[in-house]
C-alpha cells in the first residue's frame, strides 16, 4: 500500500537521496537505519499520528512530544511537519510543572511519548493541567519500514512547522514559532556556509529541544544526505572512544570516521579535561581522529568560547580550529566565522549567513552604526550597538503572546520589512587576513559580541564594560577554572564588576603562603591584562557554576543567590558563542 508525504522542501531532499544510505546510527547499539527505510517510517508515523487525534484534524495543531534522542526523535519530528502540524520537542529532564505550563501554554493536542517516557507523561498529565491533551503512547521503532512505497502530493497547508521555548529568566518561557519555511531557509543558510554533505558523518550529543541540536544537527544535516550517529547523554570516555574507534590498531570496520562535530564549549572543556586519562592508544588514535584531515569541522556555540579552551583543542587536534558562531532561539543561526582557518579569528563570530541581513544599533544614539563607522571620532573609541536582524531565517511570532511580538521588532526604514532586536551588544572590526576565501559571504568586517546588553554590559563609572571580556582574560589565568562576571549595583558608580570564580587545582593552594588564590591575587594577576575600572571589585569563590543543557549560565539567579542583589536579565533563546577580545589583540 503506497503512502503520502507533502512535497515540502525537507521530504523533496530525503526522498532524493540515496535510499541505501545511512541516515541514523545508534552508537551505543549499532542499530542503523537509511534513508529508504527513513522516508517509510515518517510517512507511517504521519497516517498513525492522524488516526489518534479523536477525529480532529493535526493541521496547525500542537503536537508535544517526549521521545529520546535517535531515529525515533527523527521519525517523529518529521512525522508532525507532514501533518502539517507544530511540533514542540520537550526535555525529558524538566520538572512535569514546567511540561505542564509548555502543554497548556501551547494548547497542545496532543503529548506523544516513546516508550521510555510514557510514565513521566502519565506523570505530567495526571493532574494539574488547565488543557486536556490526548495522551498517546508511541511504539518504539526497532526495524526501519521497507516495504512501501512514498509519493509526494503537494502540501495541503502552510501551517506546520516546530515551537522551542525560551528559558524564561524574567518571565515565564515564550513559545518562538517556526515555521516550516523558516526551518528550511535556517537549512540552507547553513548548508551553504557550512558545505555539510552526503559524505559527512556527524556525532550528535547535544539536547534536541534547543535549536543548536535540532536545526543545526539534525535538519540541516538530513538535507544534506548526511549521517547522524546519536550518542547522548554525552559521555566524555565514550564520545574519545567513538572518535578513535577507526583509527585504532584494530579497528572497527562498523565505525567510520567522524567528520562533524559540533557542541558547547563545556563539552570542549570535558574532552579536554578527560584526554590525558585515556590509555596511551586512544590518546594516539583520538589525536588522529581529530586532524584536520579527517574531522572536516568543529563548531562551537550556544555560549561563550574561552580562549584557552580554543588553543588547547587546536593544539590537541594537530591544526584544526574550533569555529565560532551565533545564534539564538528566534533566529537560529545568524553569524558564523568562515571554513578557511583564516576566517576563524578568535573572539570572533564572522559575518552574517547567507540569506541573513544584520545591522547594528548604536547604543547610545540608537543610530544604525554604518560600515566604515564602527569609531566614533570625537572619543576615539569603538561604538557599540545591538545586533538587529532580519530575512526568512527569522521566527514569525511568539505563541500567542502579540505584545512580546510587537515589543521585540522595530520597522525598517527602508521599507523591506522589520528588524528583530536580539538584544545582544556587540561591535564590528575590520580583520586582517581575514575574509579573503572564496565563500561570497564571509567578507567585510567581522562581528565581536560583548553580551546581553541587559546582563553583560556593565555601566561603571560612566564607562561600558564587557562581561563577556573580563571572563575571557579571567579564563587565562591557571589558577581560574571557571568564572563568570556581573555588574552589581554601586551608588558611588552605577554598577560595580563582579566575579564568580571556581578556582583549579592550582587555585585552591595558589595564593600567599600556600592558601588558596583570592581576590588580592586576582586583581594583581588582571592588572597587566585589563584597565582597572575593568577589574572585578569583588570575587565570591563557589565550588560550581550552574549551567543549563546547553552550558549557558543563569545570571540572574546567580547573583541573587549569592549577593541576595536584582540582576535583569533578557530571556531569548541567546546563543552567543564568542566573546570580545581586548582592542588591537587580533
Amino acid at each position: 500500500m503506497a503512502s503520502t508525504l507533502p512535497r515540502l522542501p525537507i521530504f523533496e531532499a530525503i526522498k532524493k537521496h540515496d535510499g541505501k544510505s545511512t541516515a541514523v546510527v545508534h552508537s551505543l547499539s549499532e542499530r542503523t537505519f537509511t534513508y529508504g527505510e527513513l522516508v517509510n517510517d515518517v510517512a507511517a508515523a504521519k497516517d498513525k499520528l492522524q488516526k489518534n487525534t479523536n477525529g480532529k484534524s493535526a493541521v496547525g495543531e500542537r503536537i508535544a512530544f517526549l521521545v529520546e534522542n535517535g531515529y525515533d526523535y527523527v521519525v517523529t519530528l518529521l512525522s508532525i511537519l507532514a501533518a502539517h502540524a507544530i511540533a514542540v520537542p520537550l526535555s525529558p529532564t524538566f520538572p512535569a510543572h514546567e511540561l505542564r505550563y509548555i502543554l497548556d501554554q501551547s494548547a497542545s493536542l496532543m503529548l506523544l511519548s516513546s516508550e521510555k517516557f510514557q510514565d513521566k507523561a502519565d506523570e505530567v498529565l495526571k493532574e494539574g493541567m488547565e488543557t486536556t491533551p490526548i495522551n498517546y503512547k508511541q511504539e518504539k521503532i526497532i526495524l526501519g519500514k521497507t516495504d512501501d512505497y512514498v509519493t509526494l502530493e503537494e502540501p495541503e497547508s502552510e501551517k506546520g512547522g516546530m515551537m522551542l521555548y525560551t528559558s524564561g529568566t524574567t518571565n515565564r518561557p515564550k513559545g518562538v514559532l517556526l515555521p516550516q519555511s523558516v526551518l528550511t531557509a535556517q537549512s540552507m543558510s547553513l548548508l551553504e556556509a557550512w558545505n555539510y554533505s552526503s559524505e559527512d558523518i556527524l556525532l550528535h550529543v547535544l539536547p534536541l529541544h534547543h535549536i543548536h541540536g535540532t536545526v543545526n544537527a539534525l535538519l540541516t544535516p538530513l538535507f544534506a544526505g548526511s549521517t547522524i550517529e546519536f550518542q547522548f547523554p554525552f559521555n566524555a570516555t565514550a564520545v574519545w572512544e567513538r572518535l578513535a574507534a577507526p583509527y585504532l590498531s584494530n579497528p572497527d570496520s562498523s565505525k567510520k570516521p567522524i567528520t562533524f562535530l559540533t557542541v558547547v564549549p563545556t563539552i570542549y572543556t570535558r574532552l579536554l579535561f578527560s584526554h590525558s586519562s585515556l590509555s596511551p592508544e586512544l590518546q594516539a588514535a583520538s589525536k588522529t581522529a581529530l586532524h584536520p584531515s579527517n574531522l572536516r569541522l568543529n563548531i562551537s556555540g550556544s555560549a561563550a568560547l574561552p580562549t584557552p579552551v580554543k588553543s588547547a583543542w587546536t593544539e590537541l587536534s594537530g591544526g584544526n580550529v574550533l569555529l565560532e558562531r551565533y545564534g539564538m532561539t528566534e533566529v537560529g543561526m545568524a553569524l558564523s566565522c568562515g571554513l578557511d582557518f583564516k576566517d576563524r579569528v578568535d573572539g570572533s563570530v564572522g559575518w552574517p549567513l547567507p540569506s541573513v541581513q544584520a545591522r547594528l544599533i548604536d547604543t547610545e544614539t540608537h543610530e544604525v552604526i554604518k560600515v566604515g563607522e564602527e569609531y566614533d571620532s570625537t572619543t576615539d573609541r569603538e561604538r557599540h550597538g545591538e545586533i538587529q536582524l532580519r530575512g526568512p531565517t527569522i521566527f514569525s511570532e511568539y505563541w500567542q503572546n502579540a505584545e512580546a511580538t510587537e515589543k521585540e521588532f522595530v520597522d525598517g526604514e527602508d521599507g523591506q520589512g522589520k528588524w528583530f532586536k536580539t538584544g545582544d551588544v556587540a561591535v564590528r572590526r575590520v580583520v586582517d587576513g581575514a575574509g579573503k576565501s572564496g565563500q561570497n559571504w564571509a567578507k567585510g568586517p567581522m562581528y565581536f559580541i560583548l553580551g546581553r546588553k541587559s546582563a553583560d554590559i556593565i555601566k561603571t563609572g560612566g564607562e561600558k564594560v564587557s562581561a563577556l571580556e573580563i571572563e575571557r582574560e579571567m579564563l587565562s589565568l591557571p589558577q581560574i577554572s571557571e568564572c563568570a562576571v556581573v555588574g552589581l549595583p554601586s551608588e558611588a558608580w552605577g554598577q560595580k564588576v563582579a566575579a564568580v570564580v571556581v578556582l583549579s587545582e592550582l587555585g585552591k593552594t595558589g595564593g600567599k603562603g600556600g592558601k588558596a588564590w583570592g581576590p588580592l591575587d586576582m586583581r594583581r594577576a588582571l592588572k597587566e591584562l585589563l584597565a582597572n575600572y575593568k577589574i572585578p571589585q569583588e570575587m565570591r569563590i563557589v565550588e560550581d557554576i550552574p549551567r543549563n543543557a546547553m552550558g549557558k549560565i543563569n545570571k540572574k539567579q546567580l547573583v541573587k543567590e549569592l549577593w541576595g542583589e536584582s540582576l535583569e536579565v533578557g530571556e531569548k533563546g541567546s546563543a552567543t558563542a564568542a566573546v570580545q577580545v581586548p582592542n588591537g589583540s587580533v
